[in-house]
């Protein structure tokens, strides 16, 4: 069967699927012994050979799906140029396994990793607007105006957010905690709209990714999905 070059190699668990497109652009993947830099390249998963920086990939065909506490003080990208602990560093398995999406350094909670190249893509990519729910302690406490301002999206980076939701839960002198859902993932996105207004975060978690729950998963540790939930997931 003739597949994409880039669903191949995150069929495969070399990376998500935007990932492997930055790797065939940049010269490190070859079919049958040539470099492939064209993203449109297909490649037939029982007769060609594809290789990743010099070694023969092979799709993998076992799923698995994991539910990670990020704590804080983790990357979520496999990689860092300063050396800084990543999240799968914490998660035990024998297979290859790559967060979908990201959680900020400082920032913890609910966390998927998958070799599934096909929910990254569908939980990652704009058009789907998956919700993500956090729980945030916040400098001061949001007025009414504050809370309109996300429900018709504050500008970040100088571009508008899609709509959000806050809700304040608990109020304290100097802090409140409030409720946070958002649909996209944009770097530091929760944190940067807070900043705009004027409400700055000191401590961020997600907790519920669609209706897929945190629930009482210790920080730090992880657990595989159920079948229920990965359905779940894979029809949102």
């Amino acid at each position: 069967m003739e597949i994409r070059l880039q669903k191949y190699l995150a069929d495969a668990g070399i990376a998500s699927r935007r990932k492997a497109e930055e790797l065939i652009q940049r010269g490190k993947v070859a079919v049958n012994g040539k470099v492939v830099t064209e993203l449109g390249t297909k490649v037939d998963d029982k007769t060609d050979t594809v290789t990743y920086n010099g070694k023969v990939v092979n799709i993998e065909r076992k799923y698995v799906y994991i539910m990670l506490n990020k704590p804080e003080g983790f990357v979520t990208t496999v990689k860092d140029q300063f050396n800084r602990p990543a999240v799968t560093d914490l998660v035990k398995v024998k297979e290859r396994v790559f967060p979908v999406g990201r959680l900020d350094y400082d920032t913890s909670g609910l966390l998927i990793l998958t070799n599934d190249g096909d929910l990254t893509y569908k939980l990652t990519h704009p058009k789907h607007e998956v919700e993500k729910t956090y729980i945030a302690k916040l400098f001061g406490t949001p007025d009414i105006n504050d809370i309109n301002k996300f429900k018709h999206g504050v500008h970040v980076d100088g571009r508008k957010t899609l709509p959000a939701k806050i809700e304040i839960i608990e109020k304290e002198e100097k802090y409140c905690y409030a409720k946070i859902t958002i649909k996209e993932g944009r770097n530091r996105q929760v944190r940067k709209m807070c900043d705009a207004i004027k409400h700055p975060v000191a401590m961020l978690k997600r907790v519920a990714t669609g209706d897929l729950e945190l629930g009482d998963l210790p920080k730090g540790k992880y657990r595989y999905l159920t079948e229920k939930e990965i359905r779940y997931l894979k029809n949102l």
